[in-house]
């Protein structure tokens, strides 16, 4: 609407994130909580070769441990294997990695602090988890799929929603994540990557 407020999305709902870390009062580093409104997706992503494999459009408010056994299903169904499964803290719930564990799946869902420091014998577990090397292997590899979100942010227009209504974010995000596999697949077969801006090739006979 011209000379007015764009109209607000209905669909849309209220998330927090951690954000940038700031220095308190106390002289204490902590993550400063942002606020947003609109959506928020889920993806999976192999990390051999860097392809996402599988996506869940959501709402900003959405709780990110129940996506996760959603995520994995979907990967399975398609005859992908899953050998671990990395996230962060978000996805922090029992019931995801006692569901890995019936799978078969090696677990390196990153530890809230409160399962390795509390007092009683329960703890022995996430500790022996927290050690074992399929653990740290798997979150190393993490920081992929965060890159995956920056490159839609950076080269494809995913910090905003181009239009109102959960269908039609839905849509912008499986098109934009299609078109970063399709990046990604000239790349594995061709060496030839598509970043920044595009560069005219001149070709002298």
């Amino acid at each position: 609407m011209r000379g007015g407020k764009p109209p607000r999305d209905k669909d849309a709902t209220w998330g927090a994130k951690g954000g940038k870390v700031v220095v308190g009062r106390d002289g204490k580093r902590h993550k400063e909580t942002q606020y947003f409104y609109g959506y928020k997706e889920q993806i999976s992503l192999n990390a051999s070769s860097g392809l996402v494999t599988s996506l869940i459009p959501g709402h900003a408010n959405d709780y990110n441990g129940h996506k996760l056994k959603k995520l994995v299903e979907k990967d399975l169904s398609k005859g992908i294997g899953v050998g671990t499964v990395a996230s962060d803290k978000g996805y922090d719930d029992g019931d995801n990695h006692y569901y890995l564990k019936d799978k078969g799946i090696n677990s390196a869902i990153s530890l809230s602090s409160y399962r390795t420091e509390k007092k009683d014998r329960n703890k022995e577990g996430w500790l022996k988890l927290k050690q074992s090397q399929e653990y740290i292997d798997g979150l190393k590899e993490r920081y992929k799929v965060e890159g995956k979100f920056g490159e839609a942010r950076k080269w494809h227009g995913f910090r905003r929603c181009r239009y109102t209504g959960f269908i039609q974010h839905a849509i912008q995000s499986y098109l934009t994540f299609m078109a970063i596999n399709l990046k990604r697949l000239v790349k594995l077969l061709t060496g030839v990557s598509f970043r920044g801006k595009a560069r005219a090739c001149l070709v002298r006979s």
